[in-house]
């Protein structure tokens, strides 16, 4: 039982409620005071150095976020339609169980009851789902991203646009060109949904915590206390130095785990250091590979 049961379906919460959930959490971190003790840059580097107004970047996060939704609500109405289908088909000749049939999407754990309505997995295997998704997701956009990097065309006239935020913010984590936007996050996770089996509503908290822990990456922030800090090393102050001139071609994995920067030795560590009017630095320390 989800609070949303009985008013929004599952599908139409996996495919809104990220978005929702992106304007919140970001919302917070640009309504918060300055903060100054706690930035990875100053206010004035941020003036300084960012090439694009906010105003241009609300739009460009809409923008991607419009695409995504088309995605997500095509995404859905296929893999719904597969699942009906399947059921229709098994429980026609074997009473009511059903399985999906291999040639359509491979849903496994969903089964449903005699009026052909999803029965939930259980939390075990949809917090299974919830991993695999992360290492789809993670391992889809290491690679694109780095070849976004590698390819001097696609970074010039594509990739190029979200680095315009040399220092990141919150609101600017999805300012991306609309090819990226389409390649790099909505592909992603639309496969990271259907490599996984998981349900629509499985997706809705999978996508959400996605959401909420790359717009954390791009606060420009090291809080106190901050769980993303404590658990991941892919954090605020890891992404950070991506952004920088010397972590350019370093610290591509997003947004969960460094796994594939340390296993291709693009893996850049970094030490947080005071400054002396008392906010941190993030110092990109030696190549992982060097």
């Amino acid at each position: 039982m989800v609070f949303w049961e009985g008013y929004v379906s599952d599908e139409a919460m996996g495919t809104f409620a990220p978005i929702v959930v992106y304007w919140l959490y970001a919302g917070i971190y640009q309504l918060l005071p300055p903060l100054d003790n706690y930035r990875l840059h100053t206010r004035r580097e941020e003036d300084e150095k960012n090439s694009v107004p906010l105003p241009s970047v609300v739009r460009g996060v809409l923008l991607q976020q419009l695409a995504q939704a088309t995605v997500a609500q095509g995404l859905f109405v296929v893999s719904c339609f597969n699942f009906t289908l399947s059921f229709r088909v098994v429980s026609a000749e074997c009473d009511i169980f059903m399985t999906n049939a291999h040639a359509f999407s491979p849903q496994l754990t969903k089964k449903a009851n005699t009026s052909g309505i999803t029965i939930q997995p259980s939390i075990l295997v949809q917090i299974v789902q919830i991993v695999v998704a992360m290492l789809v997701m993670d391992t889809w956009q290491y690679f694109v991203h780095r070849y976004m990097h590698q390819n001097k065309f696609l970074y010039r006239h594509v990739h190029s646009q979200h680095h315009r935020l040399v220092v990141p913010y919150a609101i600017g984590a999805l300012y991306n060109h609309p090819l990226e936007g389409l390649l790099l996050d909505t592909f992603g996770g639309a496969l990271s949904f259907l490599v996984s089996g998981m349900t629509a509503r499985t997706a809705v908290t999978f996508f959400c915590f996605a959401v909420i822990k790359t717009v954390d990456d791009h606060c420009g922030l090291w809080l106190p206390y901050n769980v993303f800090h404590t658990f991941f090393q892919n954090n605020t102050a890891y992404h950070d130095i991506h952004h920088q001139l010397q972590g350019l071609k370093y610290n591509y994995s997003q947004p969960f785990f460094p796994i594939w920067d340390k296993i291709f030795g693009t893996y850049m560590p970094y030490s947080l250091v005071r400054r002396p009017e008392g906010s941190f630095e993030a110092k990109a320390m030696k190549a992982a590979k060097d």
